[in-house]
């Protein structure tokens, strides 16, 4: 299958990005088809230079049938080559269990009654 994603060039801790088509099964930095832009993550985001994109060649690999990379989606999306991707929902495991949700609805009633009588008496001595 083929892949458009991003190749990791540059100095360390200066990083820089190639977009490239590749064998979904090659490594990351490893044997390409094409190159088909570039993406340098310290130039501010308004900068022209920030993403390329070589629109056309991308469209012909997406005919193809190569599939981007979640980043590379991103950068498609923003440039209205593709449809954003829809998010995920977030699961339900880093919730409170079901006790712990009890105590913090008993908590904040409990907390919300004085508040209430406490206006009432306020009123009443006005």
């Amino acid at each position: 299958m083929l892949a458009i994603r991003m190749t990791r060039h540059g100095a360390k801790k200066r990083p820089f990005f190639h977009i490239v088509v590749a064998d979904s099964r090659s490594p990351r930095d490893g044997r390409f088809i094409e190159k088909l832009g570039t993406y340098n993550p310290l130039l501010p985001r308004e900068h022209a230079q920030r993403i390329t994109l070589d629109k056309e060649r991308i469209a012909h690999w997406l005919k193809v049938g190569a599939q981007p990379s979640d980043r590379v989606a991103k950068f498609l999306s923003q440039a209205e080559m593709m449809k954003p991707r829809e998010r995920r929902e977030q699961t339900k495991k880093p919730q409170p269990r079901a006790k712990a949700q009890e105590r913090m609805k008993a908590a904040a009633a409990a907390s919300a009654a004085p508040a209430e009588g406490g206006e009432a008496k306020e009123a009443a001595a006005s």
